[in-house]
């Protein structure tokens, strides 16, 4: 009982190790990182955003990208090779820097055909900026990391916001066009454009430069989900293709490849927990269970034949005490015992005929029958044996089974 209790203890002190070598923390620690990633419940995550997509867009197909633009939106075109014409909108929350030049050119295309681009990021990618003729700047001098989110129709004015938690503001400081139209601002200490509509042939694109908005964290804060429902307002109500943060791509192909899923629960505390502790418990199952479960069965050897070694220690003991005669008159019973069992002859009368029978059913040669008889015959007939009588007596009867 001690020693299950030590093992018991050991194996507790190595699951806090391994625990605490994993970085794990028995306390909750909030994560902050900005990964806008679509399946990700953490504060910068947008999943609550994504899911709300369907009440947002009501009636209207949701699809999900996994691939880059210029992959996805080439092959659903009207002269591509998908399964449809991609139509309505498309939405980028942050994370757009990927984008490259067949990337841009593609979206461009998209939005001449009547279709909308919705872009939030702090800072687009260049070769879209530089396309539109537009000018970012970025100001860090904000009080208290607020700042006042606001649209330019006062009908939306119940919808501004505040939000916390900034390092800074990117702002238009130039927006090209008269045709560029103002939607909203961004004010710190002092006012400025952070939220545009551009007309593009048939199509426009709207670009917003603060993507914590439609984080986890914002939407769930008081009524900040407002202010979403403000921006969306300027999307028409159409199929959304909302672009994926949970791929991985080669930047001319756009080749994918999802992340795993089992990468999403290891993000989550309490899965991650489950799912270590029942890998430790699946080991020491394993290492207990190896174990014998029933009493060791011992090994019975067989009862060994000692009858040999019985009859070499009786005759030595004969031999050395020189009792001549006993050996000689068990010898000739055991010989004859023999005859009696292989041959089945009557060994009471050891005469001609017994001889002429022996010779017969043995195949030996009849001189040596004859010769090991007579002298089994004359050993009968004396009282008093000498060694030299019984090592005569042994080389006849060998004599006799080795031919």
């Amino acid at each position: 009982m001690k020693k299950v209790g030590i093992i018991i203890a050991i194996v507790v002190v190595a699951i806090i190790l391994i625990v605490k070598s994993m970085g794990f923390s028995f306390n909750r620690v909030i994560d902050w990182e900005e990964s806008f990633n679509e399946k990700s419940t953490k504060p910068y995550g947008v999943s609550v955003f994504y899911k709300e997509l369907p009440k947002l867009f009501k009636d209207k197909k949701i699809r999900t990208i996994y691939y880059t633009p210029s992959t996805y939106l080439y092959a659903n075109s009207l002269d591509g090779y998908g399964e449809h014409e991609a139509t309505g909108n498309f939405i980028i929350i942050c994370n757009s820097d990927y984008l490259d030049n067949y990337d841009i050119n593609e979206l461009l295309e998209f939005t001449s055909r009547g279709n909308t681009l919705f872009i939030s990021d702090y800072f687009p990618a260049q070769k879209l900026v530089d396309t539109l003729n537009l000018q970012i700047e970025y100001n860090d001098k904000i009080k208290d990391s607020t700042s006042q989110f606001s649209f330019t129709n006062t009908t939306l004015k119940e919808k501004s916001t505040q939000i916390d938690k900034l390092a800074g503001n990117y702002y238009f400081k130039s927006i090209g066009q008269d045709s560029y139209k103002v939607l909203g601002h961004v004010k710190d200490s002092i006012k400025r454009i952070n939220f545009i509509e551009i007309p593009h042939n048939e199509g426009k694109i709207v670009l917003h430069l603060e993507p914590k908005v439609f984080t986890n964290y914002n939407i769930l804060k008081e009524d900040r989900y407002k202010y979403i429902e403000g921006v969306l307002n300027y999307l028409p109500n159409e199929d959304v293709y909302f672009d994926s943060y949970t791929k991985m791509f080669d930047a001319y192909y756009g080749d994918v490849k999802k992340k795993s899923n089992l990468g999403w629960f290891l993000e989550q505390l309490a899965f991650k927990w489950a799912w270590y502790i029942a890998l430790i418990l699946t080991l020491l199952f394993m290492i207990f269970n190896a174990k014998r479960r029933q009493r060791i069965i011992k090994t019975i050897k067989p009862l060994e034949n000692t009858t040999l070694r019985f009859v070499k220690t009786i005759s030595n003991l004969y031999y050395e005490t020189e009792d001549h005669k006993n050996i000689v008159e068990k010898k000739i019973t055991y010989f004859l015992e023999k005859i009696r069992t292989d041959y089945n002859l009557n060994t009471s009368k050891l005469d001609e005929e017994f001889i002429e029978k022996l010779t017969q059913k043995s195949g030996k040669g009849k001189e040596e029958v004859i010769k090991l008889v007579k002298y089994i015959n004359w050993l009968r007939s004396k009282n008093e044996f000498f060694e030299e009588n019984l090592i005569n007596l042994n080389r006849h009867i060998e004599a006799f089974y080795s031919k």
